[in-house]
């Protein structure tokens, strides 16, 4: 039996010893579930993290138990840190499957997540809270609006879309959601522009533009309209973004007349 050499050994050695220190300096692995750290009294908002300030837990507190008398919905707030009382706040708030616990932690990449019951999906979809968690729980919104606007600012649009009877989307168009809404209109309108200029002695190419408005329709339509209207009531970022398109296209249409006017060089 040939045996193991030095190096080999020396390898399983160091590995062996690593595995070793790693499991008797590693602290016990403890269950998600400290109703210790759960208030003595009633409250709607646990603030371990101290993401609110006393005056805003009172004010938030009272609004959630009014909107809760009065749509039967139940919202719940838990921040936490490097502590947490886990599952014990099921049985403390009683929730349930017409419940939304909004959950801050600054530690990940995105401030926010829920726990949404079952009721809640049949009015907002998943895609919904996704878009709710990007939205107010990235990283430049808490810089600019601080942890307490990301939280008060997830939970109104919550309360804006129960209230209404759900949403597909959540309400408000971002500054910077509209600005890519515009580009992508301007965009449509450009290709719109090119495919329709003068060709064979016809002013106006429309053969052309057909075959390409499945691409500048999907521009202008589905990434320049559809997020507008379906986000906000407001009018005048749906002006702004079809005043692009045309603008767009004015400009790609009448490129090569004002190519063919300007004076040429000698």
């Amino acid at each position: 039996m040939s045996k193991l050499p030095f190096s080999t050994l020396f390898k399983i050695f160091v590995v062996f010893a690593l595995v070793i220190t790693t499991w008797a300096i590693a602290p016990a692995a403890e269950a998600y579930d400290n109703p210790d750290l759960l208030p003595t009294s009633p409250t709607l908002i646990i603030d371990l993290a101290n993401s609110l300030t006393a005056v805003q837990q009172d004010k938030l507190d009272q609004q959630l138990t009014d909107f809760e008398t009065e749509t039967g919905w139940k919202l719940r707030v838990l921040t936490q840190f490097d502590r947490t009382p886990g599952r014990a706040v099921k049985d403390f708030w009683g929730l349930d499957e017409r419940s939304v616990m909004v959950i801050a932690d600054p530690r990940g990449g995105n401030l926010l997540s829920f726990s949404v019951g079952d009721a809640l999906y049949n009015l907002m979809p998943r895609t919904f809270w996704i878009e709710l968690q990007t939205r107010y729980g990235n990283q430049f919104f808490v810089r600019d609006h601080g942890e307490d606007g990301s939280i008060l600012g997830a939970l109104e649009s919550i309360k804006v879309c129960l209230r209404q009877g759900g949403c597909q989307f959540v309400p408000g168009l971002p500054r910077e959601q509209w600005i890519l809404t515009l580009v992508t209109s301007i965009l449509g309108g450009v290709i719109c522009g090119f495919a329709a200029q003068p060709r064979d002695g016809k002013l106006f190419s429309w053969q052309w533009a057909l075959l390409f408005s499945p691409l500048w329709g999907i521009l202008f339509i589905a990434f320049g309209i559809g997020p507008v209207v379906s986000r906000t009531s407001e009018w005048v970022p749906l002006v702004r973004n079809i005043a692009g398109f045309v603008l767009g296209a004015l400009v790609a249409y009448l490129s090569p007349i004002l190519n063919s006017s300007s004076p040429s060089e000698t």
